[in-house]
């Protein structure tokens, strides 16, 4: 695994060195904050993170929830990804491209049955044993 380095702006000694690892980390939980999108599963989670001189360039890959406006959960995926990934390394970001690799429909949980469904349930049962 390779590591980011940071090159401080101001004039203090050292330098800090991040692994990508905890940068792929910190976009995996920002692409979990926004509500609609469920990451894509894989090796890495939908995530790829390129880095160049200019900053960092972020593939991010999801399924979206039926419901959902696509264009605005892209555009609250690049603000989220870009602010915890800037605000957490102070490391730049250049590029947040959002792949939608599906919609899917979520079912409802189904409820328990309430005691008249029960007896209907059984006045059937027990109509059709006879």
């Amino acid at each position: 695994m390779s590591n980011i380095k940071l090159t401080s702006q101001d004039k203090q000694s050292g330098k800090i060195v991040y692994n990508a690892g905890i940068v792929q980390n910190i976009v995996a939980l920002a692409v979990a904050e926004v509500e609609g999108t469920i990451p894509a599963q894989g090796k890495k989670n939908g995530i790829s993170l390129y880095l160049e001189k200019d900053g960092i360039y972020a593939d991010v890959s999801v399924i979206v929830k039926y419901g959902y406006n696509v264009p605005e959960l892209a555009y609250r995926i690049q603000q989220s990804v870009k602010q915890s990934v800037e605000n957490m390394t102070h490391y730049k970001v250049a590029e947040v491209d959002v792949h939608v690799l599906d919609v899917v429909f979520c079912d409802p949980t189904p409820a328990e049955p309430t005691e008249k469904e029960e007896e209907q349930r059984e006045r059937s049962a027990s109509e059709t044993e006879n």
